[in-house]
């Protein structure tokens, strides 16, 4: 059985396990799909990649995206961890990247010191509700009063909703209804359901949790995705002007996390998701 390189590596902090773990398969070349989704079931995080032969010649590399239950075509804490160990391992070089995955070819920058890396997302295709489920996400939510906009569904890759709460402390008060979030995710074909505040007045105005148990992720500690699609809706609306196209987010709080996501919106309104990584575990897997 071959040895693959791997490292797991938490995403979104420079404090070892305070951010999102991330295992990444350096060489995943030669693998199945089945075998790829089983190692993710195994490794039991909320997100497991595979570096691959990328496909087109523009590609620094490209990746795989696993759940435990499903594959992804993007996702932000994996893009961003992946891109940062092929860094630390020496296997790409450079400032500026090229990621290739499932949701197309995305804009990789690093800068150093320390080193910090942010992935362009996918543009967000919004969509609207059912009234049905609207009425459905208080509960949801542990009994949580919504705020803002009427709650959307977006898809950058992965889908959430997004739910605005008034408050960080409501947002950090939230007692999720485990079997409602389900369902609501079961019916509107979504990862999960990603509720936030915005309090532009904060150092830090952006506070996020991220509900995912239909796809086995009871609460994710830090979500690139989740932080993506809530920065393009903010920015649809206009309300970034109060803090500007640059600002940080927090997220994690209550699964005693600390993870800080830094969102930037470029020259062409395109949302990019960037944090601090730190590796844990260096080795090799053996997989086939």
């Amino acid at each position: 059985m071959a040895l693959r390189p791997f490292v797991q590596v938490d995403v979104f902090t420079r404090e070892p396990m305070r951010g999102n773990a991330l295992a990444v398969v350096l060489d995943g070349r030669g693998l199945s799909t089945a075998t790829m989704q089983a190692f993710a079931q195994w490794t039991n995080l909320s997100e497991t990649t595979f570096v691959v032969e990328p496909s087109s010649p523009s590609a620094s590399y490209a990746v795989r995206i696993f759940t435990p239950r499903s594959e992804l075509p993007f996702a932000g804490h994996p893009s961003v961890g992946t891109a940062w160990a092929l860094l630390d391992a020496g296997i790409v070089k450079g400032t500026e990247l090229i990621q290739e995955c499932a949701a197309g070819l995305l804009r990789v920058s690093v800068s150093d010191e320390p080193r910090r890396v942010s992935v362009q997302s996918p543009q967000a295709q919004r969509g609207a509700l059912a009234p049905a489920i609207i009425e459905a996400l208080p509960r949801a939510l542990g009994g949580a009063s919504l705020c803002g906009e009427r709650p959307v569904r977006s898809d950058v890759g992965a889908r959430w909703i997004l739910a605005e709460l008034p408050t960080r402390n409501a947002v950090r008060a939230i007692a999720p209804d485990r079997a409602a979030l389900i369902a609501l995710s079961k019916q509107t074909d979504v990862v999960g359901v990603a509720a936030f505040s915005f309090e532009p007045g904060l150092p830090i105005p952006l506070e996020l949790r991220a509900f995912a148990p239909f796809d086995g992720i009871d609460e994710d500690p830090v979500t690139g995705s989740a932080q993506a699609a809530v920065g393009d809706w903010l920015l649809a609306q206009g309300r970034l002007d109060a803090v500007g196209l640059q600002y940080q987010a927090s997220q994690g709080f209550a699964v005693r996390r600390d993870g800080r996501v830094q969102v930037r919106i470029d020259a062409d309104r395109r949302v990019h998701i960037g944090g601090e990584c730190v590796a844990l575990i260096r080795g090799a897997v053996a997989i086939d």
